[in-house]
């Protein structure tokens, strides 16, 4: 999977001008506006009049310092809050809709319709009224972490877009850390991830610890695979590796992990219904590849007997969406590719045991 002699590097450098490419959307709102928070019941993808755009309820935890223009200057204390997203009545699955150039307008694009700061105990509580009365898979959580090359809003945009798309009836949860929107900061951004295991531990064990709430979901991207893993390890090392009970599926898309290091994450999640989605012509992954010189979990090959035994020795659940994938770095399949979205939704509705 690691490319070889001279193609080393234009293996290189076209996969770091694609990755360049990765971010979404640019910056709209950062987390300081203050609009009353407006928490109700009725689930994170609201019903809505025909033809009116759909709101999402979305709450965001974030250890970004501050944000200014495109970059996140820093990591900095958690940061909590509350947005009303809106998906446009004419979206297509798998895109997110936003302008060329100029504010979103609400019927043609995805936007933000308020959004609120809230205090940590207030994150909470106000999660805990959500899910208050619900039945079944609408009592759990979906904990949202993005990936290298990210913005903040580029985070509650998609986590937006896959609620839409999957069908997802819960309460969704953006994490969202200091990654810098500048492909050449991979090497500092892995260092960024990795000092926010701790703030990302405390909303985990907040999440599980919430009244009424059913299963506590994490879905991680890319670069955020590493921090949700590594997260996850921590917490089982403190001895509550199920949180509870509370632990429910554990979805790495395109994780940017090394194969071997995963298998010393996973001996600390012994029965976790961990999933991967894989894509073997992952041009970001490419990249990581060459950058460390080892292969990535992501772009594992299945056809390797080795790799194969290895993963389901750890009782992982791999899907091949290479067949799935488009565009020129191919590593957003998870979230682009509409059946593999609602497949992901399949997977959080499936039934207690």
């Amino acid at each position: 999977m690691q490319a070889r002699g001279g193609r080393i590097g234009r293996a290189a450098v076209a996969a770091a001008s694609a990755l360049a490419l990765c971010a979404c959307v640019p910056d709209m709102a950062s987390m300081g506006s203050s609009v009353v928070a407006n928490v109700s019941t009725a689930g994170g993808l609201l019903a809505t009049p025909t033809g009116a755009p759909r709101p999402v309820q979305l709450f965001v935890a974030s250890t970004r310092q501050a944000e200014k223009g495109a970059l996140a200057e820093s990591i900095g204390p958690t940061k909590f809050g509350f947005n009303v997203m809106t998906v446009p009545p004419g979206h297509k699955p798998g895109v997110i809709e936003q302008p060329s150039w100029g504010a979103p307008d609400a019927r043609r694009h995805f936007s933000i319709q308020s959004r609120s700061p809230l205090e940590r105990d207030e994150f909470f509580t106000q999660i805990a009224m959500n899910l208050s009365g619900r039945v079944g898979s609408n009592r759990d959580v979906l904990l949202f972490i993005h990936g290298f090359n990210n913005s903040l809003d580029d985070a509650r945009l998609r986590l937006t877009q896959i609620v839409a798309d999957a069908g997802f009836g819960g309460v969704p949860v953006v994490f969202s850390w200091p990654s810098k929107r500048d492909f050449l900061a991979y090497g500092g951004d892995r260092e960024i991830a990795t000092a926010s295991r701790d703030s990302l531990e405390q909303v985990v064990k907040g999440l599980a610890a919430v009244p009424g709430v059913g299963r506590v979901h994490v879905l991680a991207h890319s670069m955020g695979t590493w921090l949700a893993m590594e997260t996850l390890r921590q917490i089982a090392i403190a001895g509550d590796p199920t949180l509870g009970g509370r632990l429910g599926e554990v979805m790495l898309a395109a994780p940017d992990l090394d194969l071997g290091v995963f298998q010393q994450q996973m001996a600390r999640l012994p029965g976790a219904r961990v999933s991967v989605f894989s894509t073997t012509n992952d041009r970001a992954l490419t990249l990581s590849s060459t950058l460390s010189g080892r292969s990535r979990l992501g772009a594992v090959d299945l056809k390797d007997a080795t790799v194969r035994e290895a993963l389901e020795a750890m009782g992982v659940k791999v899907y091949d969406i290479t067949d799935k994938a488009s565009g020129i770095i191919r590593h957003g399949a998870f979230a682009e590719a509409p059946g593999v979205v609602r497949s992901i939704g399949a997977r959080l509705a499936e039934p207690r045991v």
